[in-house]
């Protein structure tokens, strides 16, 4: 009986010790396969997935969100000339930041940041970050300062709905799925590890060539819209101006190549939503001083 009890508190033991073994071997193995891993290409695709989900999991910091906004708006500059006028750039920026100060987010990591584009196409472009780029063609669409505001407004609210940035998660997700995928397929090649590197630099340009051609969606149009309505009223401004501005847009859109017209859905359609929605707003009376300054610096841009 004794002998019988010996034998199998033996077995227990000699199993454990196995099973000790055993996990002491794989965790060697495994700290051998990470040592190692560039040398496996199958390995080197499983570390690229894990990479990859990693960064999509995780939040864009202010920082980041600033610096990749920077370099979309860089690229963009490389399209178009910067207008020059220090007045009028002045100007665009203090109208911005009397909307900012007023709006749910008025800190981004380093400011808002207004220029204007040498350009006569009718456009205006906003970043992540709190850049935007208005072109000269569009502030010569503007009929008051209110109406100039309703503009930055639109744009402002783009950087604080974070529309651009939306994009780029979305990217991150998609880039992680098919890393991940491809890796439990087969092992990736070094090229294509490579793609999967430079794949954040790639949704940079997908961005610029979102705003430059296509635009934004419409429905983030519209939400910016409604966004901009509700910045306008609360900074003093008449909501109401986005009107007088999209009539303006429905006249010359349909003469117009590029810029709103391919960048933005109808402003007949925008119309339509904003009449419904300044139901929540009082009509405000714009103050003769803002008239004349407006006048005033408006003929800087059309000399």
């Amino acid at each position: 009986m004794k002998n019988r009890i010996f034998c199998i508190l033996g077995l227990l033991i000699f199993s454990l010790f196995s099973f000790s073994c055993a996990i002491m071997g794989f965790a060697g193995q495994v700290t051998s396969l990470v040592g190692t891993i560039t040398d496996n290409p199958l390995l080197e695709a499983a570390g690229s997935s894990v990479s990859a989900v990693s960064e999509a999991s995780s939040p864009i910091t202010p920082s980041q969100e600033y610096y990749i906004g920077r370099s979309v708006a860089a690229q963009i500059l490389g399209t178009y000339d910067l207008y020059e006028n220090e007045t009028m750039t002045d100007y665009v920026n203090k109208v911005c930041q009397v909307l900012v100060i007023n709006s749910n987010r008025s800190e981004v990591y380093n400011g808002y940041h207004v220029a204007i584009l040498d350009t006569t196409q009718i456009n205006a472009f906003a970043t992540s970050g709190g850049h935007i780029l208005v072109t000269r063609g569009l502030l010569e669409c503007a009929t008051s300062e209110d109406a100039l505001a309703a503009v930055l407004a639109h744009e402002i609210a783009h950087v604080q709905l974070q529309h651009g940035i939306s994009s780029i998660k979305s990217s991150r997700w998609t880039n992680a799925a098919t890393t991940l995928a491809g890796a439990t397929l087969t092992a990736l090649s070094d090229g294509e590890i490579d793609d999967v590197m430079e794949s954040f630099g790639e949704t940079v340009n997908s961005m610029v060539s979102t705003m430059v051609e296509t635009g934004y969606s419409k429905s983030q149009e519209y939400d910016a819209d409604e966004v901009a309505l509700e910045i306008l009223n609360e900074a003093g401004y008449n909501p109401y101006a986005m009107i007088s501005m999209l009539e303006v847009l429905e006249e010359k859109q349909p003469n117009s190549s590029g810029g709103f017209a391919s960048t933005h859905p109808s402003a007949k359609s925008r119309l339509k939503k904003v009449k419904k929605a300044l139901r929540d707003y009082d009509e405000v009376k714009i103050p003769e001083i803002r008239i004349e300054r407006f006048n005033d610096k408006m003929n800087i841009v059309t000399e």
